[in-house]
């Protein structure tokens, strides 16, 4: 109390020196009107009647039923079996378990709670045990604890729902109309995310949408670029709309980690992780699928860590991601997941094992979907020492009927890579030499398109080199490898259709001593960015595969991440917060030409907004290439607007730049013209300014330094 007193004291001290009233009347003060004081939140639509249903703080509690009914002599020993059951599957709170007696009977009511340590555990329990058989008489129903509230708010008669007047929805493509073409992307940097026009042209951003705190981890677009997801604690949530960015749909699902969209932007899949109460047991998983539109969970998968452990290419604690691999192109009708000796594939049409049963291959351990059929290519090693080959197999959907295999011997590793049209499958296989102490890389080409799917086997020049980089050109029938153990390996470019026969893979070119370990083809084929990034420092050679020729080399410092724009006109490279300096991005056009830069300190992300697949069908697209000049003229004559524009703002700037001076230059005159009789003092009456008009003496001074005095003495 003494203390609380010297600290009052000391701030009334401080209000006298300030000159701060410190009696305060509360009864004058009037606050704004409302619960919320008249400031509104992001979030005061969760209070509506579409709110979404959050834990009322016993999701950690389970009720199982249909248990015996037993005397108080018998009660410690059926109490012990169910909690030898139950403590299996979780951590049982001290004093968590608990089953009611009636007062009168003195004997079990045939029900109890069981409280867990976590709502993850208490969720598995429901699942593992509701229909467990403990006899013939007592077969357990397990429910949540909080499903009994649920229920009891459900009204005993039944009334029609509440017909809702249609209100059509807003234009979510409406930025496609744009009248200069241009593209949008989103950035994170420090707490903002934005959304931005790429203007090009003008050689700097125009902004859309600014927001801070829109998201707790990253955002990330969806497929056709309609919606933008941002990830929360709660959940997930998408924004769109014509001219700004509305919340269209809230997710629920608490802790969420990862997001993944289905190709036709159907669905939303959503991944969490939880740690269990027993260090020794793996992470719960909870994956939700849901329905786009209405925010139904269609299907969900709950499991230990491991069972999601298999296969994939990054994830988090060590699970892949995605762990469901869509199929079957944009119309999202089949999704998998490898498991351990088999590929489980789901249609979702009911959200269930095609045939009801998964497809079974001994040892499998990768597989993939075509881009555009529901084909799966399926990749099984070698096993038994060599004596059974490894394997890679197109299993068609939903017949599951093998198209085609082939054998592989002598393999350590493999990787596919689909081209973009699903027309050819490269199978990237490295394989043991005769004495297996090292390895070489080959190539197996599967014409996807062509009858009975030919195979064609390609090995480099020199087979002993390391492949670092493997990109087919989208929509294209070329590839290209970045291959050799040197500082500055070597890229080769190869085609599916040689000049002589369409049959045949031939190689290009193949350029010697290139600072590159990394493929970026443009969107629309035809140029590529060859990319130095980590250890070579951010080099960048734009080249045009159509001439074989470099159309410009240059250099953005430690860049981290290089990016097309989804029409093939720009690229963006970033520098990310992995490094603390230069954080930022630069846009380029196609051709290699810095357009404009801007850095941004704690820089997170950059995501150009994808575009849906164009109406024009290939043959359209064919007759717009070949009449290109014919179309080009509105659009040159456009950017001949442009180009007088900016040069008029340029002669603007110029002229401002000019007047500034002229401003600037007869302040300063005007200010010598004032000190001129101060100046005139100063030179003992000399009256004039010009430098022509002095006259130079010379003087001499005198001046004596050090003075001494030495005593000499005489000898006679």
């Amino acid at each position: 109390m003494a203390a609380e007193v010297m600290l009052m004291n000391e701030i009334e001290a401080t209000a006298a020196q300030m000159g701060i009233d410190m009696n305060i009347d509360f009864s004058s003060i009037q606050l704004p009107p409302g619960e919320n004081c008249g400031i509104i939140s992001d979030d005061d639509d969760v209070y509506h009647d579409d709110q979404l249903e959050f834990d009322s703080g016993f999701g950690n509690v389970i009720v199982v039923d249909n248990l015996p009914v037993v005397p108080r002599e018998k009660f410690e020993k059926l109490e012990g079996v169910i909690r030898k059951i139950y403590s299996q599957i979780g951590v049982i709170k001290e004093d968590g378990l608990w089953m009611p007696v009636d007062p009168e009977t003195k004997k079990t009511l045939g029900y109890c709670f069981i409280e867990y340590n976590t709502p993850q555990e208490a969720e598995l329990a429901k699942e593992k045990t509701h229909g467990y058989k403990l006899d013939r008489a007592h077969i357990f129903a397990v429910n949540m604890f909080d499903d009994f509230d649920k229920y009891m708010k459900v009204p005993d008669e039944w009334a029609p729902p509440e017909i809702k007047p249609y209100t059509p929805g807003e234009n979510l493509q409406k930025w496609l109309a744009d009248e200069k073409a241009r593209d949008q992307f989103v950035i994170r940097a420090g707490t903002d995310t934005e959304v931005l026009w790429n203007d090009a042209r003008q050689s700097k951003t125009e902004p859309v949408y600014k927001r801070t705190f829109w998201t707790e981890s990253f955002v990330q677009w969806s497929p056709m670029g309609t919606y933008l997801a941002t990830v929360h604690r709660q959940g997930a949530a998408v924004w769109g709309g014509a001219n700004t960015f509305n919340r269209l749909m809230r997710y629920a699902h608490p802790q969420v980690k990862l997001i993944d969209f289905s190709p036709g932007e159907k669905f939303l899949v959503t991944y969490s992780s939880h740690e269990p109460s027993n260090p020794r047991d793996a992470n719960r998983v909870v994956i939700n699928i849901f329905d786009m539109r209405t925010g139904k969970v269609m299907r969900d998968f709950k499991g230990s860590a491991d069972e999601f452990a298999v296969g994939g290419a990054g994830g988090v604690a060590g699970n892949s991601w995605p762990v469901f691999r869509w199929g079957g192109g944009k119309e999202d009708k089949y999704f998998a997941k490898l498991g351990k000796n088999m590929i489980s594939v789901y249609e979702t049409e009911t959200f269930s094992l095609i045939d009801k049963k998964s497809l079974k291959v001994e040892n499998v351990v990768d597989f993939s979907w075509s881009p555009t059929d529901p084909i799966i290519a399926l990749f099984v090693p070698e096993l038994g020492g060599g004596n059974q080959p490894a394997r890679v197999s197109l299993v068609q959907m939903p017949g599951k009927e093998e198209l085609r295999q082939k054998n592989l011997f002598s393999i350590s590793d493999c990787k596919m890579y689909w081209q973009s049209n699903g027309d050819y499958l490269a199978v990237k296989a490295d394989r043991y030499t005769k004495t297996k102490k090292s390895t070489y890389t080959g190539f197996e080409l599967f014409r996807i398109k062509e009858r009975d799917i030919p195979i064609e086997v390609l090995e480099l020049d020199n087979k002993n080199d390391k492949i670092i980089a493997f990109a087919w050109e989208p929509k294209g029938h070329r590839f290209a490898v970045i291959h050799g153990d040197n500082p500055r390996p070597d890229v080769s470019f190869y085609s599916m259709r040689s000049t002589h026969n369409l049959g045949r893979v031939a190689k290009l070119t193949t350029l010697k001593g290139k600072q590159a370990n990394a493929l970026f083809w443009s969107p629309g084929g035809r140029f590529i960015v060859l990319a130095g990034l980590k250890g070579f420092n951010g080099q960048l050679e734009f080249f045009n595969v159509d001439e074989l020729e470099t159309m410009a080399t240059a250099e953005h410092f430690m860049a981290t991440d290089v990016e097309w724009d989804p029409t093939g006109r720009y690229v963006a490279t970033s520098v990310t917060s992995v490094h603390e300096m230069e954080n930022g991005f630069n846009i380029w056009s196609f051709n290699g030409r810095l357009l404009y830069r801007i850095l941004k300190d704690h820089f997170f992300q950059f995501l150009w907004r994808p575009r849906p697949p164009s109406f024009l069908t290939p043959e359209k697209e064919e007759e717009i290439a070949r009449n290109l000049k014919k179309y080009s003229k509105k659009y040159e004559a456009e950017d001949q607007d442009v180009s007088m524009l900016l040069s008029e703002q340029d002669r603007e700037k110029r002229r401002m730049l000019k007047e500034e001076w002229e401003k600037w230059v007869s302040e300063w005159r005007r200010a010598q013209e004032e000190e001129k009789l101060e100046r005139q003092k100063l030179r003992d009456g000399e009256a004039s300014d010009e430098e022509e008009e002095y006259e130079a003496k010379e003087v001499e001074v005198e001046e004596v330094l050090d003075v001494s005095e030495e005593v000499l003495s005489f000898e006679e």
